[in-house]
């Protein structure tokens, strides 16, 4: 569609479009503006761009996309399987499951090819998936092939018995051990984020200083609650944000980094099936530990 402005000089682009689509909501309207299917002049624009006489509006292919969980062959690191579960070994990177804007390619979408079961409590755009690690964030995470292990799973991450345990490297000199308890709800100015708040859900993470470097320090720390970026929002809150982190750090990097130096190191549960104690742990992907060496060198 193609429009040539004249009466609606002034007019906001993201007001504009939906006066011509009434059955979009201004959510979609704003991803149409973002993902560039919506441009003025041939340009992406901001959604609050005011509208002048004679520019060109032009909206593209607006057919909804549908997320799904169809199996595609994708290389994942399988680091454990039985016919109860499976620990994998997630890259930094990779989305868990389909969403808005990650409709495929995602770690359910290789687990559907590779595993030849997955529970199905979570429904079909997440069967098996009982807890979550964040795009940027590397590192472990156990997967359910069936309904009982998912319960018996989700049980022991919600009694705090299954441990989670990761390593981040964060801006400045942390101190001492200790931890950190707070509320952690939306943000109210930047959806996008999590922020710590008055009337958010309990967050709860401990911490423990594993080497102090001369700006840096390298953290681990251990999930007691399993809110949204809690580990990034509970960094940012004591001052001492994860390096790469380009949703809650401001400070520049100095480091070429994709994402978040953020590690799910170490996990631990009983398996649902045996009663027996499963511990796994990872070696830190490489572009973690090459910053590592860096450091190490400079001290």
């Amino acid at each position: 569609m193609k429009w040539i402005i004249n009466d609606e000089v002034g007019t906001r682009l993201d007001i504009f479009l939906l006066d011509k689509y009434p059955d979009k909501t201004r959510s979609h309207i704003k991803h149409w503006i973002e993902d560039g299917v919506a441009l003025v002049n041939e340009k992406s624009v901001k959604a609050g761009y005011g509208l002048k006489c004679g520019d060109v509006v032009t909206v593209g292919d607006i057919t909804e996309k549908v997320a799904t969980n169809a199996p595609q062959d994708i290389p994942i690191d399988i680091v454990y399987e039985d016919n109860d579960l499976a620990v994998i070994n997630k890259p930094q990177g990779m989305v868990v499951h389909p969403a808005v804007k990650n409709y495929d390619g995602t770690l359910v979408n290789a687990l559907m090819y590779h595993l030849d079961s997955l529970s199905s409590i979570n429904g079909v755009i997440r069967p098996g998936i009982v807890h979550r690690l964040d795009k940027d964030t590397s590192g472990l995470l156990v997967v359910a092939k069936n309904d009982k292990a998912h319960v018996s799973l989700s049980k022991q991450i919600s009694t705090k018995e299954c441990k989670r345990i990761y390593w981040a490297l964060v801006d400045g000199i942390v101190k001492s051990d200790g931890e950190i308890k707070t509320l952690i709800g939306r943000d109210k100015k930047n959806r996008l984020k999590m922020a710590v708040t008055n009337d958010g859900k309990e967050a709860y993470t401990l911490y423990r200083v594993l080497k102090v470097y001369d700006k840096y320090t390298l953290v681990e720390f251990e999930l007691k609650t399993g809110r949204t970026h809690q580990i990034r929002v509970h960094s940012a809150y004591m001052h001492h944000p994860i390096v790469g982190d380009k949703l809650y750090n401001n400070n520049k990097c100095k480091f070429n980094l994709s994402g978040q130096l953020l590690h799910a190191k170490k996990l631990i549960f009983t398996h649902p099936t045996t009663n027996q104690i499963m511990t796994f742990e990872s070696d830190l992907p490489d572009y973690f530990q090459n910053v590592l060496n860096i450091l190490d060198k400079q001290n």
